[in-house]
């Protein structure tokens, strides 16, 4: 009972801190802001980032005024000087306090990790620098339990077996491996420290979050992850730290392994009565979204999903908590820039800070007013956020689709015999940069399906169809289109899509081409044609020898009752007149055609459908 009556009292006043405190999730009249993603470690980096933004000055000092300093996250795991970061952050806290500034921390999925004991991702540096708060003690007795645990057999000697158990377990727990468990209880100084840190803040319109905005956000708003989730974690960390001194768990037990050990020892009747509940707490906590990528920490469908695609969610979640832009770390960019995309209503900040590991840089965004501006560690400032790259199919080969179309057109190319393989398929080489391309023959009269698919994929900003463009081969007039490489198809993924952690969901990225495929009239949609990127699981549309019709009306396998038409789509759609069209695509379409596609433009744009005819 009285685990139980400690865990609720301690719960009940996060949960009366958190409420009292709600108030600190909302700023408004900030005159100045910057924002730096995830730092995993990168002291040095950071220093320099936050002296060219002008909020420290030499001696490491505030020097930001009435500024408001948002870290997105991500401050430690990975680097070696995580706890200097850590250390500098708590300190600029105070001293930015005392000076009419703010300092604020969300809580990434890394910090929860170090939490909730998912260790993963700690470098042996980040622990050794722990040796000051570790015992030889300690370290003793934690020895003593994993021995105990084990089931020895007997290599050659007593001796020798200890030996072999104790180099497992320093591979285990590294120096300063307790140290670092003590340092992240609810209680220790850096624990209860991130306990108190919220998940989302918003200052004036723009909400600062370490993943993304996901469904939970929309249907549960601020007080479900500043206060429910934060719930979800405290309980977690509290049971943990618990049952660990009740030494039910210990702390070498990696996080994976946790719920089959709990489960076995309870089932064995190796857990106490009272301490049944914390036990069961855990296991219940570990279907939290604070460990799955529905919860703001891990969601990259912000980031990664076509923005016409998630366009529906993050303007719900703008709704539901008051915001008009999101700035968001967790997924480095690709340029390892500062990008923004959805016209500039989401910012990702995450730039690979930790250079040996991400090869990026420090970048600080700063908002003054309308302003979005972005510094550099090296001393650049003035800078500004560069447009999202669009990348399908791509994303293991370093270059644009600039560099690409560059490598279609150019690049020498040599036919590809694959066994069971119909399509004309070529591999297209430059250098040491090498690509697979499907080529087409063109059906003539100027009519090029597949560029026109991908000149409207870009125009609209969707995402979907690869990188296309026009060639001659052996005579042979036709369009290049790029391979996605390792691609998987969706009659391959049939059956097993709910047992996939994507990033975006299947049904919004389906609807997204149910409502493109109504736009250029395509019929001869297959499973065949909807491959799947296989490191995210993005949807990637080819095969569109049969779209760009001349009728109104939409495709058999799109009806217009499960066409939703949000804003994004709507925007998009307002880019395509007339007069655009005639520009993009008057030499691969037919004036029949143009006209066939301005109409059913039209008809999505007023939400009035065409009759639906096969």
């Amino acid at each position: 009972m009285r685990n139980s009556r400690v865990l609720f009292l301690l719960l009940f006043l996060s949960m009366f801190w958190s409420l009292v405190h709600a108030d600190e999730w909302h700023y408004q009249n900030v005159e100045r802001i910057v924002a730096i993603g995830d730092v995993h470690g990168a002291y040095d980096a950071l220093l320099e980032t936050l002296q060219v933004a002008e909020v420290i000055d030499s001696e490491l000092a505030w020097s930001g005024g009435k500024t408001h300093v948002v870290f997105t996250g991500d401050l430690l795991d990975r680097g070696a000087q995580s706890r200097r970061v850590m250390d500098l952050v708590m300190r600029l806290e105070k001293e930015a306090r005392r000076r009419g500034g703010r300092v604020h921390l969300l809580l990434g999925n890394h910090e929860v990790m170090n939490l909730t004991g998912d260790l993963r991702y700690v470098a042996e540096e980040e622990y050794a620098a722990y040796q000051d708060i570790e015992s030889r003690r300690e370290r003793e007795r934690w020895f003593k339990e994993f021995k105990a645990r084990q089931p020895v057999e007997s290599v050659e000697s007593e001796l020798r077996a200890e030996s072999f158990l104790r180099a497992e377990f320093n591979a285990l727990a590294p120096p300063g491996f307790f140290g670092h468990r003590k340092a992240f209880r609810h209680n220790g100084k850096y624990g209860k420290w991130l306990l108190e840190k919220p998940f989302i803040v918003i200052v004036n319109d723009t909400a600062f979050v370490h993943g993304g905005l996901p469904y939970f956000v929309t249907e549960h708003g601020l007080e479900g992850a500043n206060v429910g989730l934060k719930k979800d974690l405290k309980y977690y960390v509290i049971a943990k730290d618990r049952l660990t001194d009740q030494k039910v768990i210990s702390p070498v037990d990696r996080f994976k392994e946790v719920p089959a050990l709990l489960e076995a020892k309870r089932d064995a009747g190796q857990v106490m009565w009272k301490s049944q509940e914390l036990v069961q707490a855990m296991l219940d906590l570990r279907r939290s979204p604070l460990h799955s990528a529905i919860g703001p920490t891990w969601y990259r469908g912000t980031a990664l999903c076509s923005a016409l695609a998630e366009d529906e969610v993050l303007q719900g979640a703008f709704a539901q908590i008051g915001a008009s832009r999101v700035v968001i770390g967790h997924t480095s960019t690709v340029t390892r820039q500062v990008q923004q995309r959805a016209n500039g209503r989401s910012v990702e900040i995450d730039t690979g800070m930790l250079a040996e590991r991400y090869n990026g840089s420090g970048h600080a965004l700063i908002i003054e007013g309308d302003q979005l501006i972005v510094v550099n560690q090296d001393g650049r400032t003035g800078l500004s956020p560069v447009d999202h790259p669009i990348r399908i199919g791509h994303e293991s080969i370093p270059v644009d689709d600039d560099v690409l179309g560059d490598l279609l057109t150019r690049g020498d190319v040599s036919e590809l015999q694959i066994k069971g393989e119909t399509r004309r398929l070529v591999a297209v080489t430059s250098g040491e940069l090498s690509i697979v391309a499907h080529f087409r023959e063109s059906p003539g009269d100027g009519f090029e399906p597949e560029l026109a698919a991908y000149r409207l994929d870009r125009v609209l900003g969707l995402g979907m169809v690869p990188i296309t463009i026009r060639r001659e081969i052996d005579g042979q007039e036709g369009t290049l289109q790029l391979v996605p490489a390792g691609a998987v198809s969706e009659a391959e993924l049939v059956g097993i899509k709910h047992e996939i952690a994507a990033p975006c969901s299947f049904d919004k990225q389906e609807a997204t081409m149910q409502i493109f495929d109504a736009l250029i009239d395509n019929r001869a949609r297959t499973p065949s044609t909807m491959l799947y990127q296989p490191n995210d699981i993005l949807l990637i549309l080819v095969n569109h020898a049969e779209a760009f019709g001349a009728r109104a009306a939409w495709p058999g396998h799109s009806p217009y009752a499960g066409l939703k038409i949000g804003g994004e789509w709507k925007a998009a759609l307002s880019t395509l007149d007339d007069a655009t069209l005639r520009t993009e695509l008057g030499d691969v379409l037919s004036e029949q055609q143009l006209a066939g596609l301005g109409q059913r433009r039209d008809a999505l744009l007023t939400n009035s459908a065409a009759s639906v005819s096969p």
